[in-house]
């Protein structure tokens, strides 16, 4: 199985890499849009700017965005997962994300930002958490996803006062805004359990 994560020039994928090359994947980093989803799975890594990312993303977004809809596997990691949405207050309107999620990317309404650390995940609803079960996970974020249709929520968490999507989900698309790569034991056995859901 081939998995591509798209590095959009932020942030340390290195530690996603090397949990994803555990499964017995073949993982490759691709700079290139259109390349990317060349692939069995392609991974949209966390951290960075959503405006930037999405400028990185801009010359193949029809591309990847038509893959994604025609089923190729996704899974959206915190600023990942972001970019699966329309547009992001963090940025111009003009940054488009990828449309898969109609919805924006808002701040965290709350007084500690960002939320980093350890946090609940509320309501996991889908066949991940059967295979494997992830009450808690590993969060570095500042901004969150407001779906239009909270049908595509599969669990949620909550920061101070502020209720937000922690897992989304069409078809083969995942998103999930905290980081199963530094989730310990439990989040690697969700990103195995991703690969195992999407390629079987």
């Amino acid at each position: 199985m081939k998995v591509t994560i798209f590095d959009y020039g932020a942030g340390n994928i290195h530690s996603l890499a090397k949990a994803l090359a555990a499964f017995e994947a073949t993982v490759e980093v691709e700079t290139d849009p259109t390349r990317a989803i060349e692939t069995d799975v392609l991974v949209l890594p966390g951290v960075g700017a959503f405006g930037l990312a999405a400028e990185r993303l801009a010359a193949g977004r029809l591309a990847m965005q038509a893959a994604l809809r025609d089923g190729l596997p996704c899974l959206g990691i915190c600023l990942g997962m972001q970019l699966l949405f329309d547009v992001s207050d963090e940025s111009t309107p003009n940054a488009r994300g990828l449309e898969i999620f109609s919805g924006t990317v808002t701040r965290l309404r709350a007084q500690r930002v960002p939320q980093i650390g350890w946090n609940a995940i509320d309501a996991a609803d889908d066949e991940l958490f059967v295979r494997a079960p992830l009450s808690y996970a590993y969060y570095a974020n500042s901004y969150v996803c407001r779906p239009v249709d909270d049908a595509v929520v599969r669990a949620w968490s909550t920061h101070e006062d502020d209720r937000f999507a922690a897992v989304v989900r069409a078809g083969r698309t995942v998103g999930v805004q905290f980081h199963p790569e530094k989730s310990s034991g439990p989040g690697l056995r969700f990103l195995h359990a991703f690969l195992d859901d999407v390629t079987s």
